[in-house]
């Protein structure tokens, strides 16, 4: 993939060059405070890097799922306020509650060397995300013509064939920015050549969101740590009863099937040997602790027990390479947030012991931040959940692809 020096030397100097940026922003937030703002940290180093050099950025992202439409909860002006303060309010930085139009314009046109303009959310206009090639080409052709030059930088929609993402790389010199490079540098080291025992830790709600890397990291990883709402269909799968938890009854097979494929190549998978159990979703909710082949027929698991988190950290204790993908239980819901707390601790430990430790985004990278711990307690975090997993797996991901040619 090409730097920004490439860039650079493309365009014959980024000084008084206009580029466009599109960064991963998508922060959670509650009303209008971010209660995440990692991403957005991660956004810095290119931009300063690009505004240090005299370039115009212009910011592009998206916030949440809007339908092609504004929606005033999805704007993009908290996240415009943070990275201000995070540019330590030196650098100009502009917020247009337009994407593409006569104000995007005119602010653009406005800007002076080493000014940052952020733009509103792409999603609220349907050509960012169409499936008609010809709808998205033109709105990507609307964002290209406010630049000279294009960075990707959002690792977390590097998977999605989307205007701002594949079709703006198409229509200017292009590049891929500090963090998309850095992203990519670990996943393949995960991918490749990691340093052995390699532990991958998968949970999040549901096996069907990660069979693809299940499949693939049969083939690479030693062990394979399972917890989360996708737990109950591993259990199901060896056939014992899981109450009324989180279960898809129509990968039960499937996962049968991979239980036998890592018994075949040596490859440990860990389940849980107790489970936290509770009559209903909720913190309120009295609970207890039961063997995980003897959940009640009435009760919910809601996350792994103090024994099951034991044994994690034992099988996680001599790694020298780990993955974690997603929580082992309810972990917003404090009576349901020990086992994920007891995972990020394990990781912790490994980090300090010179081990490779990644925290492959989504509700891992929150959770962690939540638990109090510094991005620097972990080798990594990425910011894209769904993109690191789809890379594990082997998958060629269109916004990395358009930036090789």
């Amino acid at each position: 993939m090409r730097t920004l020096s490439d860039l650079a030397e493309q365009l014959g100097g980024l000084a008084g060059k206009t580029i466009l940026v599109r960064s991963d922003l998508n922060v959670p937030l509650a009303g209008t405070t971010i209660t995440d703002d990692g991403r957005v940290r991660a956004s810095v180093p290119t931009i300063r890097h690009l505004t240090d050099a005299g370039a115009r950025v212009v910011v592009v992202a998206h916030l949440g799922r809007p339908k092609g439409a504004p929606e005033a909860r999805y704007s993009l002006a908290p996240v415009a306020d943070r990275l201000r303060e995070l540019l330590g309010n030196i650098t100009p930085v502009t917020f247009v509650e337009e994407t593409v139009g006569e104000r995007a314009t005119e602010a653009v046109e406005a800007m002076s060397d080493g000014d940052v303009v952020v733009l509103e959310n792409l999603r609220f206009t349907p050509g960012e995300t169409a499936k008609d090639d010809d709808e998205r080409g033109k709105f990507a052709q609307q964002l290209a013509e406010l630049a000279d030059g294009y960075v990707s930088d959002g690792f977390g929609v590097v998977h999605r064939a989307q205007a701002s993402v594949y079709d703006v790389a198409r229509a200017l010199p292009h590049a891929a920015g500090m963090l998309v490079h850095a992203e990519v540098e670990v996943m393949r080291a995960l991918r490749e050549q990691p340093r052995r025992p390699y532990a991958v830790i998968l949970g999040g709600a549901k096996v069907s969101d990660k069979l693809g890397v299940i499949e693939s990291l049969i083939t690479v990883a030693d062990r394979l740590l399972v917890g989360g709402g996708m737990v109950f269909t591993f259990l199901k799968a060896q056939g014992y009863e899981v109450g009324t938890s989180l279960l898809e009854e129509d990968q039960v097979e499937t996962v049968r099937g991979y239980l036998q494929t890592a018994a075949q190549r040596g490859v440990e998978i860990v389940l849980p040997v107790d489970i936290v159990v509770a009559a209903s979703f909720s913190a309120d909710a009295e609970h207890q602790v039961v063997a995980a082949d003897a959940i009640p027929a009435h009760l919910m698991g809601l996350d792994i027990g103090p024994a099951s988190e034991e044994l994690f950290a034992e099988k996680l204790a001599d790694t020298q390479t780990v993955f974690w993908n997603g929580p082992m239980g309810a972990f917003e819901m404090e009576p349901f947030a020990s086992g994920t707390k007891a995972v990020a601790e394990a990781l912790v430990k490994r980090t300090k012991a010179g081990a490779l430790t990644v925290v492959g985004g989504g509700d891992s990278a929150a959770a962690v931040r939540a638990f109090g711990h510094a991005d620097e307690d972990f080798g990594h975090i990425s910011t894209g959940g769904g993109a690191s997993l789809e890379y594990l797996e082997g998958k060629e991901l269109p916004g990395l692809q358009v930036l090789e040619d």
